[in-house]
């Protein structure tokens, strides 16, 4: 990985993005050239290295990819094994490249679920990436939304009424680290769902689909999806330009 401080600075702060990718198409991308699933998985670990080097040059501050969803253990038992092991070799191999290039890591979902290596290996990479500041890598792991939601209405104190921010930060779960709403989601592949993915977050997310399977997914596909987000209007339910919404404001009185 080409080192993310040579990307170019001059992104203004406010400018700064959380993009969300549905990491779609593997095993159809392998099964059309008469290759197993896992093929197309170990393809995809590229497109991640591509992507995860270009997002800073292209404004990305915050990066949550899905890997694989609580749905996904309906899958046969090799491709699921085959592929949380591909997770477990990524995190070996990839966490000193993401320090040195200021990349903090962090996963979400759920862990107990996961071989104890893979577990292991996600606790060695968030600790020896905590001091990342440059870009906020997030993979989604184990991970359900309408899960996630539902943990973090348990977790509301008795008796209380959460606001759409101490909600967001119960959302966040044991990690504490609460995620800006998603600006762009991204899903590859074809298809047009969200899957269970951010449900919360994308509120007001504005959506790219593509055709292009995940291996094939490049840094200018990437950099296309940005530049045509940076051309739409975000206006929040409001007519014209307006700033992402934090609360309603209540309707004026009128006179009797």
């Amino acid at each position: 990985m080409q080192s993310t401080r040579d990307c170019r600075d001059n992104i203004d702060a406010g400018d700064a993005l959380h993009v969300a990718i549905i990491m779609d198409g593997n095993g159809r991308w392998a099964t059309a050239r008469s290759l197993p699933r896992t093929a197309g998985h170990k393809a995809g670990i590229d497109a991640v290295r591509r992507i995860v080097e270009a997002a800073p040059g292209l404004g990305v501050k915050m990066l949550s990819l899905f890997a694989f969803s609580s749905d996904n253990w309906r899958r046969p038992r090799a491709e699921v094994t085959a592929l949380l092991r591909l997770m477990r070799r990524y995190l070996l191999s990839e966490t000193a490249r993401l320090a040195e290039n200021d990349v903090r890591l962090a996963v979400i979902g759920r862990r107990d679920r996961l071989p104890a290596g893979l577990a292991a290996a996600i606790t060695t990479a968030e600790q020896a990436t905590a001091q990342g500041r440059r870009l906020h890598l997030r993979i989604a792991v184990d991970y359900s939304a309408r899960n996630a939601i539902l943990a973090a209405i348990r977790a509301c104190p008795p008796g209380s009424t959460p606001t759409r921010e101490s909600f967001a930060r119960l959302l966040a779960g044991p990690s504490g680290t609460t995620a800006p709403d998603v600006d762009l989601l991204i899903r590859s592949g074809g298809e047009k769902r969200l899957s269970d993915f951010l449900l919360w977050e994308s509120a007001y997310a504005e959506l790219h689909f593509t055709d292009r399977m995940w291996p094939d997914f490049r840094a200018e596909d990437f950099a296309a999806a940005v530049a045509d987000f940076r051309q739409r209007e975000r206006r929040y339910g409001a007519i014209g330009r307006a700033s992402a919404p934090t609360s309603i404001a209540p309707l004026p009185e009128t006179a009797a």
